[in-house]
């Protein structure tokens, strides 16, 4: 019942409750209920498989849900493009959204890459109260500096 695979997860809640980081509780009490219950053999690898473009369809669905209720529509839509800011939010998010692309790429390819990108996402969220999309933005963001040293490497 308390394996090496449990006992990590168990310290991750831990840390969570200590850093009071609901996220990271309710994933990690999920997936051990999961385990526990003895569903989760077949469930996981759905979830590890799909649980990506899930996270990113509810985000969506958040970043949404403004819209739909008529918070923000048109009118606020040209208000916001007179805005310096705005402009600069725009470009952000499509090279984020490039980049994240490239990563999803590395996150299945790569998995001592992916290894290093979920550990540096659970301390983040754990540690500092961060957001677990890290390991999407984090793969682009390592696929970009990849690509980036390759070029370097082949240019000496």
């Amino acid at each position: 019942m308390f394996t090496g695979p449990v006992f990590f997860m168990l310290i991750l809640l831990g840390i969570g409750i200590i850093a009071k980081n609901q996220s990271l509780i309710v994933a990690v009490s999920i997936l051990l209920i999961l385990k526990w219950v003895g569903i989760g053999e077949k469930l996981f690898p759905y979830i590890q498989q799909k649980g990506i473009n899930i996270g990113v369809t509810i985000i969506t669905i958040g970043v949404l849900v403004p819209i739909i209720t008529g918070e923000i529509g048109f009118r606020e839509l040209q208000g916001a493009l007179k805005s310096s800011y705005a402009w600069i939010a725009l470009v952000s998010g499509i090279l984020v959204a490039v980049i994240a692309a490239n990563g999803i790429d590395l996150l299945k390819t790569d998995p001592h890459i992916t290894v290093a990108l979920v550990f540096g996402t659970i301390l983040a969220v754990s540690l500092f109260n961060g957001i677990a999309v890290g390991p999407l933005i984090g793969a682009g963001i390592a696929y970009f500096m990849i690509k980036i040293s390759e070029f370097l490497g082949s240019l000496i």
